[in-house]
């Protein structure tokens, strides 16, 4: 009788120790893809604000073509809604004449809902001077 008794305490013992496991896995999981869509946006953003500047510091070029090419990139790459806030100026880049492009956007957890990760990111390029 006793090895019977044993094996009743045993039952059910599986799915609590499954969800203890998922308690500390499902977030680290959620983490994990958080970090990774936050990284490809900031990436994403960061190579079509470049894109953008260096098209912009071409000769025949204004900023205004240089935020036009950002939003372009950042449509084709990721979603309008990341291209909202977009500016480009003229700047002395460690005083020669250059080109900043800056994004501002909102990526939200998950890519769902919830309080958004604000990126701000920049790109640079010098301008091209006529011949």
């Amino acid at each position: 009788m006793p090895a019977r008794l044993g094996s009743r305490t045993q039952n059910g013992a599986a799915v609590v120790d499954f969800v203890l496991v998922l308690v500390v896995l499902v977030p680290l999981l959620l983490g994990i893809l958080q970090l990774g869509l936050v990284l490809h946006v900031r990436n994403t953003l960061v190579a079509a604000a470049s894109e953008g500047a260096r098209y912009a510091a071409t000769v025949d070029r204004s900023p205004a073509d240089g935020v036009a090419r950002t939003r372009g990139q950042i449509d084709d790459a990721l979603a309008s809604r990341f291209a909202r806030q977009v500016t480009a100026r003229e700047v002395a880049l460690e005083g020669v004449p250059g080109v900043e492009v800056v994004v501002s956007a909102e990526v939200p957890p998950l890519g769902l809902w919830g309080p958004a990760v604000s990126l701000r990111v920049s790109g640079h390029a010098v301008e091209e001077v006529p011949p």
